[in-house]
């Protein structure tokens, strides 16, 4: 059955299973093996020269994950995907995949931490050119592109402000100007059940699966999708010679085990976080509200286009600014000040000092996160107990 035309929930259970034909299990084994026996060498050579499909090693491919990877490519609509042992790590490998010395990539200045540094003081070593500009004014993108442009990245909702960029805009003007420029967007915030990208013309996709793919708060993980070309490539270049971030069979089999809920867990999430947005958007005590789907935010309709709901993040800033906005954090109890996001559990950070602490000061600035901005993942606890926690902790400030 072509499980990639049937509804959200269906695919997420059903799509890229494997029958076992051996004993029969209901559930994807974990294949916990390193190295898989060739039945002869002339197999062992096939294999290797790929001539013959098989597994050879699980750094390249385990049973387990090419379940994981093909579920993944049937929710994003895409012809394959990679699985990486984090998210980072399947951004590094795109990276690493596609620049050289004297290209240059085009990427939002708003961008989750690591990334940032990853673009401005990693890849810079080696001679790469990073422009950081704001792509969500398509005048930008389009006087960035270069004859040695090899990317445009850039995540929407971008951590942590939930700017929101077109992506349809971007990718018809990088392809306009140059067909082989790749454009990579940052689907984290999203997941698969708010935003599509590679439907409206993006070339290649990166999760942090630990997120709202995973949902449990119990895995670090990450995912590559595009075409199938260029997710061997990675496979083959990115991950097999240059970063290694190969994602265990374990964790594999707890992502497919996170995913039989992923349209009931992303269905209470939405719903949930509208409600929050409401309630902090309306507080007397808050100064301003970041979610895509309140029309106050600067960039809703371009998000009412190009995204099915709104997702379950959201930043604020608090009246006060950072000291209250950390009086806050500390007083609430329901709520967790941890980091990460996409879990069942509602988790709240200050990013500044937390997860965007890799940015300088200046550089925060410019990429409108300010000092006093708090960001929340909204979790699966009830939108009423949710609330009553954040209103007794504003009662405090």
């Amino acid at each position: 059955m072509d499980y990639t035309t049937k509804g959200w929930g269906t695919k997420a259970v059903h799509a890229g299973n494997v029958k076992d034909t051996q004993y029969g299990a209901l559930t994807t084994p974990i294949y916990q093996t390193s190295t898989f026996i060739f039945e002869n060498c002339a197999q062992g050579a096939a294999r290797f020269e790929g001539t013959e499909p098989g597994y050879i090693y699980t750094r390249l491919g385990n049973p387990t994950t090419s379940v994981l990877e093909a579920k993944i490519a049937a929710l994003d609509g895409a012809e394959a995907t990679l699985a990486t042992s984090s998210g980072m790590g399947a951004i590094s490998s795109v990276f690493w995949t596609i620049t050289h010395s004297g290209a240059h990539v085009i990427a939002d200045e708003t961008l989750y931490g690591c990334t940032w540094a990853l673009l401005s003081h990693g890849l810079t070593r080696f001679g790469v050119e990073v422009s950081l500009i704001d792509t969500s004014d398509i005048e930008n993108v389009k006087a960035a592109l270069k004859p040695n442009t090899v990317a445009v990245y850039l995540e929407t909702p971008a951590n942590p402000n939930l700017k929101i960029t077109d992506i349809e805009e971007i990718a018809k003007a990088a392809h306009e100007y140059n067909s082989d420029i790749k454009v990579i967007c940052d689907n984290t915030f999203a997941s698969p059940y708010v935003q599509r990208p590679l439907s409206l013309g993006a070339d290649v996709l990166v999760y942090s699966a630990t997120k709202y793919l995973n949902g449990h708060g119990d895995v670090i993980a990450g995912f590559v999708s595009g075409k199938t070309d260029f997710i061997n490539q990675v496979r083959m270049v990115g991950v097999k010679d240059m970063t290694g971030s190969v994602l265990g069979p374990q964790e594999a089999f707890l992502i497919l085990r996170g995913l039989k809920t992923f349209e009931v867990r992303m269905e209470r999430l939405c719903s949930t976080a509208a409600k929050v947005a409401e309630f902090l958007n309306s507080h007397p005590k808050i100064e301003r509200v970041y979610y895509p789907g309140l029309e106050s935010h600067p960039n809703h309709e371009v998000a009412k286009k190009q995204m099915r709901n709104f997702g379950a993040m959201m930043s604020f800033i608090v009246k006060g600014g950072k000291p209250a906005g950390e009086k806050l954090l500390n007083s609430l109890e329901l709520c967790t000040l941890a980091v990460s996001l996409g879990s069942d559990q509602t988790l709240i950070e200050h990013p500044a000092s937390m997860t965007h602490s890799t940015y300088d000061p200046q550089a925060l600035v410019e990429a409108g996160v300010p000092a006093g901005l708090v960001r929340l993942s909204v979790g699966l606890e009830n939108v009423e107990d949710i609330i009553e926690d954040l209103a007794k902790g504003l009662e405090l400030i």
